[in-house]
């Protein structure tokens, strides 16, 4: 009569013993029907699943084997799994400067609230924030979104719920937005600041990211306001521009792992073009300043790009690649990305204005860019090796 077991394996980790475990249930004739290995600070949690005739079910041998390595076996008989659909799976990431056990217990509280159960969980970094990957099986989407939001706003920290499977994994290419996203200013104020204009613009800016001004009549508005500016000023202008902490980082390894990547900015080419060199990044599209005489007229060059047009550029982009919208990443932090973020298969809002945060499928409000690459499913540790292979 054959009989399906749980093998549970715990113990310190050295090498050959996976190898001679199969080795022993091979020799018994057993069929290994799911097998997961965990190893967390040289401290071995193996569990298989077998199915083996009764009188040859290799107890003994496996306990012996135990013996010599000084590891702890523990047997069950359980019922044979059933054929049943598989149900649905998830990744949950979450991400923050200090992951204590309230924040970590308010998201597993609400993942059993909306009926999914954790299959597994991964720690994909430790600096410069801490963040896990927990793999949930089942559950309603909805209710387990609700859950983890207020999960988030009590204990402040990201989190990010995706359906797990081949879309999430085989993202190529990530569409961002410019200002106040991959660097830490807007243009435009910069620019402002140059002409004695700058606390007036910023206001519009505000405004305008936050959604309570038309973008391309507020973008018009505050380009009017560069009129006569010296075309030879916009290199220092250029020289103050601050990257986002990671950006770096973020870029480097999205090349690394061949992914195709375009900056789409509402803001200008002749900074969005620089920021492309500086990062490496594939392909830049902003607006265009109009200049005579060696001066900036106070008007825009040709259509303006507005939240509409990013939308349409990721399609276009991701058309042009052959890739499909589905593994497409936009991220962006102002009302002008909101069209952006619902066309790709994934939309982060990277510490973004309220009105992005609402819409938008992921939220990130920690202050470094590379984090993205968490919800991904990246691991800090890959991307360490791999810059110390590339030295």
């Amino acid at each position: 009569m054959e009989q399906t077991l749980l093998i549970r394996v715990t113990g310190i980790d050295q090498p050959g013993i996976t190898a001679g475990i199969l080795r022993i249930l091979a020799e018994a004739r057993a069929e290994v029907l799911d097998m997961e290995q965990v190893v967390v600070r040289d401290r071995l949690n193996l569990g298989l699943l077998i199915a083996v005739a009764e009188e040859q079910a290799p107890l003994k041998d496996l306990l012996f084997f135990g013996w010599e390595r000084n590891l702890h076996f523990d047997f069950e008989v359980v019922d044979p799994p059933e054929d049943l659909p598989a149900p649905s799976r998830f990744a949950v990431t979450v991400i923050g400067a200090r992951l204590g056990p309230e924040a970590l217990g308010g998201v597993a509280d609400a993942i059993a609230d909306g009926g999914g159960n954790i299959e597994r969980i991964v720690r994909l970094s430790n600096y410069p924030v801490i963040s896990y990957e927990l793999i949930v099986m089942g559950g309603h989407t909805d209710t387990m979104r609700k859950g983890l939001l207020e999960a988030s706003s009590l204990h402040q920290v990201d989190i990010a719920l995706q359906r797990e499977g081949l879309a999430r994994r085989a993202k190529r290419l990530v569409v961002i937005d410019m200002d106040s996203t991959l660097i830490r200013d807007e243009a435009i104020d910069l620019l402002a600041d140059e002409v004695g204009n700058g606390a007036e613009v910023r206001s519009i800016t505000e405004a305008t990211m936050s959604g309570r001004h038309d973008f391309e009549s507020a973008l018009r508005d505050r380009v009017s306001r560069l009129a006569g500016m010296d075309v030879a000023r916009l290199n220092a202008v250029a020289s103050r521009i601050r990257y986002t902490p990671g950006a770096r980082t973020f870029a480097r390894t999205l090349r690394r792992l061949g992914y195709r990547t375009a900056l789409v900015s509402g803001g200008f080419d002749v900074f969005a073009e620089e920021v492309r060199r500086h990062l490496g990044i594939d392909i830049a599209h902003a607006n265009s300043l109009e200049v005579a005489d060696g001066r900036l007229t106070g008007r825009l060059v040709g259509d303006v790009l507005d939240g509409p047009a990013k939308a349409r550029l990721l399609e276009e982009i991701a058309a042009a690649e052959g890739i499909p919208l589905e593994q497409t990443v936009a991220v962006g932090d102002g009302s002008n990305d909101l069209e952006m973020l619902a066309k790709a298969g994934l939309g982060i809002a990277f510490n973004a204005k309220p009105v992005v945060d609402a819409a938008a499928d992921t939220t990130l409000k920690v202050p470094y860019l590379d984090a993205i690459l968490f919800v991904l499913g990246i691991r800090r540790q890959d991307i360490e090796a791999a810059d110390r292979t590339d030295g």
